[in-house]
């Protein structure tokens, strides 16, 4: 049971980050996540700490995540006791100072607004937060985030993400209660798996049985990893989430570790994300200060230790063979299974390897029950799941919808493609999905139905294509990523990469053959079914996608033409290839 003194802690913390949630004075969060410094976030936060302390005004200011409107950085948001919570659009230094000022006047201007929401059901504890009645004068919910069902996301740009005591105001580690105070790990277990959680990676494997398997395979000690390696074209989900609420993965992790039977967990992250490995790097500190972590959590006895490993960069450590042998110092290429991580993983040892995502998930499922995440999403495909939209879109950013959801809708969410444009298709999955056209934009987006239309769920990427793509230069981009990244442990991966990009090129430049056509296939069949990992397994998956449903653009090629007007001659456009 947890010990009296721990629970009196955890209600003092709180009792803090309930203050400074919501406290009884005007508010501004400025979205610092990477996506919002990169477009001068850090410089609007300093122009309103800076004008706050000049006027003295009695206004709290603080750091937040992204909320996944990533187009419209920097967001900046504004709390006004009793009225409703504003979201500012690409604010500058200057409009940070004039919103400071009419922020002490207590005033909300309205120009710039993104949206303005009046209450917030936290989903953990179903209770209900309200800022403010309705403004008629403010923009009122964004179509961007209306339609989305936000549980991993849950605290993405409502809390500091540095903040352990916000993170326990809304609802955080509250699961991890429940489970040290009476659930057995078996209990835990079958929770996950009634709740139908699949690997948000890119398997889709069911995770209650991932757990199980590791629990019962023999062996001390065991390991939970979380993988945020993060490698495919255009995803960012993950980084959004350990940017913006690194504590729900932790405590996640933490979960996992008691069910299986670990006591030691690494965070697998790329280098390419340092501000996500500073926050976790906080949220442990924070997490082992407050006896959330670490030796004889919250006085239960149960120990769980957390690291993070900082990887290089290497796509193929996203296959969770090599995160391994690269967490264990040695080159990242994958081994042979089985034995699988389950048995013989980290060290020889009983391993653990789930995806930010799915971890994320975790807290909601014990909290909430199997039952109630089993009721999100499609009849195979359960609960949610995190997207990322690049490429022609409006709005590119990160949203969170029920598995199941179309196509159409999540671009609709996004705003759809520029005006004046036409949607061609959509990769979805990464690089090693498929194409699918835009006849198929009433697609559901779950693991069955992207399966049987060549494409694949991935771990969430979307890239959307209008009429100025070639998909045949697409191909050659995806076919390029993958023989720079291919490990070379396998000849398949190794060679067969390269030859099938040098007939792309071939076809490209104007020296195609219509034979080379059937070549292709045939050395895609052969790479699927001999390569060693799922790096090799995918890389035709975009190449024979677009030739299921873009047949006329090869022929096209084969012709001379490029029906996109991307290409003159066979080859590409100079402007293009810069």
């Amino acid at each position: 049971m947890i010990a009296a003194t721990m629970r009196e802690r955890l209600g003092n913390l709180r009792r803090i980050g309930t203050a400074t949630l919501w406290p009884a004075h005007p508010k501004l969060s400025v979205g610092c996540a990477t996506c919002g410094a990169m477009v001068g976030a850090e410089e609007v936060f300093e122009a309103i700490a800076a004008r706050v302390r000049a006027t003295g005004l009695d206004l709290r200011v603080t750091r937040t995540g992204c909320t996944g409107h990533c187009a419209e950085e920097p967001l900046v948001h504004v709390e006004i006791p009793g009225r409703p919570r504003v979201t500012y659009r690409k604010v500058t230094t200057s409009k940070a100072r004039d919103l400071v000022d009419a922020v002490g006047r207590g005033e909300l201007p309205a120009d710039g607004v993104l949206q303005a929401i009046d209450r917030e059901e936290n989903l953990l504890d179903k209770s209900v937060h309200v800022w403010g009645p309705p403004d008629k004068s403010l923009a009122g919910p964004h179509p961007f985030y209306a339609r989305q069902q936000r549980l991993s996301l849950r605290n993405c740009g409502m809390v500091n993400p540095r903040s352990l005591e916000e993170y326990l105001a809304r609802g955080g580690y509250t699961a991890l209660e429940r489970v040290l105070s009476g659930m057995a790990p078996e209990q835990v277990i079958d929770a996950v798996k009634a709740s139908g959680l699949r690997g948000r990676g890119g398997a889709g494997f069911p995770t209650g049985v991932k757990w199980g398997f590791c629990r019962a395979a023999t062996g001390d000690p065991k390991y939970v990893i979380c993988n945020a390696d993060e490698g495919n074209c255009g995803s960012y989900m993950d980084r959004v989430l350990l940017e913006g609420d690194p504590y729900s993965v932790l405590e996640g992790m933490t979960i996992g570790g008691y069910a299986i039977g670990a006591r030691y967990g690494y965070f697998y992250v790329r280098a390419e994300y340092p501000l996500a490995v500073e926050l976790l790097g906080e949220a442990i500190r924070q997490a082992m200060r407050n006896g959330l972590l670490g030796d004889d959590i919250l006085g239960t006895g149960f120990s769980f230790h957390a690291k993070v490993k900082i990887g290089a960069g290497a796509y193929v450590c996203g296959e969770e063979t090599a995160l391994i042998s690269s967490i264990e110092g040695m080159a990242g290429e994958p081994r042979l299974r089985p034995p699988f991580p389950a048995q013989s993983g980290l060290w020889g040892k009983p391993t653990n390897v789930n995806n930010v995502k799915t971890w994320s998930a975790v807290p909601a499922i014990v909290l909430r029950g199997g039952d109630w995440y089993a009721s999100i999403g499609s009849e195979k495909s359960k609960g949610t799941m995190v997207f990322s939209l690049a490429g022609a879109i409006n709005n590119p950013g990160v949203l969170e919808v029920p598995l199941g959801t179309t196509v159409k809708d999540v671009i609709d969410m996004a705003g759809g493609v520029p005006s004046g444009h036409k949607l061609k298709g959509v990769q979805t999955g990464g690089p090693g999905g498929g194409i699918v056209p835009a006849n198929l934009i009433d697609l559901p987006l779950d693991f069955e139905h992207l399966n049987q239309a060549g494409s694949a769920m991935g771990s969430g990427g979307i890239i959307v294509m209008d009429e100025s793509v070639c998909i045949v230069d697409m191909v050659r981009d995806f076919l390029s990523f993958f023989t720079a990244e291919s490990c070379g442990k396998c000849t398949p991966c190794r060679e067969g990469t390269v030859q099938l990009l040098h007939m792309v090129d071939e076809i490209i430049a104007g020296r195609g053959k219509a034979s080379d056509i059937e070549r292709m296939e045939r050395l895609s069949r052969i790479l699927i079914s001999t390569s060693f990992c799922g790096l090799g397994q995918a890389a035709p998956n975009p190449l024979l996608s677009s030739l299921r449903y873009f047949r006329y653009e090869w022929d096209a090629h084969l012709a001379g033409k490029c029906p996109a007007g991307r290409c003159q001659g066979g080859t590409c456009r100079e402007e293009d290839a810069r």
